[in-house]
């Protein structure tokens, strides 16, 4: 058995426009890194963090990579010391999944490094405890994808249930993170409680077009769907510039626009490389023009989830 593991997990676009909470793909930039090593010391220690600007705990009950870990052990009931090197290569608040890819990492590393007791697919529950200490909510359209890979569907959490979508091969993702934050909680308070009726045939028309256009391979139908009617509108108000930049991705060729997660990270998907770079250069026009910095990221779906590094 080996004596340490280095593992990278993908950032995740959740919510997918119209699937709140439900749908998440995973992409092959940015994400996290976790560094795990056996120790002859009891317990579970997190001996550094880097990149999170000392923002994050080291307390094991109240950091998202340890609380995965410390569940699995428990679990199968394994008193093994582990010391853990956490290095974000993600911003915190981003809406692009940190918190989930630094759990995922943690749950996955320390997986392969006992031999595989569990397999992947189990090892959600344990990711979605760090959900749930992160933002109160122990929901899996993140931690989902970031640790199967791909395009996830989340049909039920009582019981949970879980299905993994066919993507098309020529699907790109474009992502901008301009430099605000937006927390989690403030963007789940946000939400209206109650929704009509209307509004809800609508949003389940477009997530069933969302899904089938995914299954057909029809990227058209995609782009029709992906209007979301009642978390972007809500949102939206939190990120300085939306309504531009969104324009200007659909203007530029994208398929569908909108939050990532909950912000302040927008995606749009594209059906080429050229295409989904051009997008992103015109989005961060828009932010340059609010004089507001960003990042923008480009890649395919990542198929892989979590590896070894």
């Amino acid at each position: 058995m080996k004596d340490s593991i280095k593992v990278f997990a993908p950032a995740t676009v959740a919510n997918v426009s119209c699937g709140f909470d439900v749908l998440g793909f995973a992409v092959d930039n940015p994400g996290d890194e976790v560094l795990l090593r056996l120790s002859d010391k009891k317990g579970i220690r997190i001996t550094s963090i880097t990149g999170d600007d000392g923002r994050l705990p080291k307390d094991i009950e109240k950091n998202t990579v340890s609380i995965s870990i410390l569940r699995y052990l428990e679990k199968l009931g394994i008193e093994q010391g582990i010391e853990i090197e956490l290095t974000k290569k993600m911003p915190l608040g981003s809406g692009l999944g940190s918190s989930a890819a630094s759990t995922v990492a943690g749950v996955y590393a320390i997986n392969q490094l006992l031999g595989n007791k569990m397999d992947v697919k189990d090892l959600l529950p344990f990711a979605m405890e760090g959900e749930f200490l992160a933002c109160g909510s122990a929901h899996a359209d993140n931690v989902a994808p970031c640790l199967y890979g791909g395009f996830v569907l989340v049909r039920s959490y009582d019981p949970l249930d879980v299905v993994k979508l066919p993507v098309p091969s020529n699907l790109y993702a474009t992502i901008i993170h301009p430099h605000v934050e937006v927390q989690t909680k403030d963007a789940r308070n946000i939400l209206p409680k109650q929704i009509q009726l209307s509004q809800a045939v609508a949003q389940w028309g477009n997530i069933a077009g969302l899904v089938a256009g995914l299954v057909m391979n029809d990227t058209a139908l995609m782009g029709r769907s992906m209007e979301d009617f009642i978390v972007e509108p809500a949102r939206s108000v939190l990120i300085p510039g939306f309504d531009d930049v969104k324009k200007a991705a659909l203007d530029s060729g994208a398929l569908g626009c909108s939050i990532s997660g909950s912000g302040p990270s927008i995606f749009a998907l594209s059906t080429d490389k050229e295409t989904a770079q051009k997008i992103g250069q015109a989005m961060r026009k828009g932010f340059d023009a609010i004089n507001i910095g960003s990042d923008v990221y480009v890649s395919t779906v990542n198929q892989q989830g979590p590896r070894i590094i």
